[in-house]
């Protein structure tokens, strides 16, 4: 984990997160007021992996977006039902990961979807084993996710 990127958001008034990689953090949604903290803790992209029919108007993705924007933060709205994860999803995670600058925090209710579809994206990307551990240290075990990003990753 990048150990200087992670000190300087100490101190600043953030949400909870955990870290799956360098560049990578996933969380609970933040409020509005938070975001210009996570532009100050260094991160240059949001990802919002939450459905608009699950928060009030004034959270919605439109509303972070613009409030993002306005603290000079990147933001893609990518929402993440509890349904199964779709391989349109996943694509667009990794679309907007790969246009959009990093470092990335990644929301969604909890902050389960979000560190589940970046495993997915993950695929192919980095070693299983790298993923799943990421996974496990944030306390997220999912044993049969090992099986779905093997195959995501021979697929590419």
């Amino acid at each position: 984990m990048a150990k200087t990127f992670k000190g300087i958001a100490q101190g600043l008034d953030l949400p909870p997160m955990v870290w799956l990689s360098d560049d990578f953090a996933a969380a609970p949604q933040p409020g509005i007021e938070s975001l210009a903290a996570l532009a100050e803790a260094g991160f240059r992209s949001i990802l919002c992996n939450r459905p608009d029919e699950e928060v009030a108007p004034s959270e919605n993705s439109a509303a972070m977006a613009a409030a993002a924007e306005a603290v000079g933060l990147g933001f893609a709205a990518i929402p993440v039902s509890h349904a199964p994860i779709t391989p349109a999803m996943i694509a667009a995670q990794a679309r907007a990961m790969d246009d959009l600058p990093g470092p990335y925090f990644a929301y969604c209710r909890a902050g389960f979807r979000s560190s589940v579809i970046w495993a997915l994206t993950q695929a192919g990307r980095r070693p299983t084993s790298e993923i799943v551990g990421a996974l496990e240290r944030a306390g997220f075990a999912l044993p049969g996710l090992r099986v779905q990003i093997e195959a995501l990753a021979a697929g590419r």
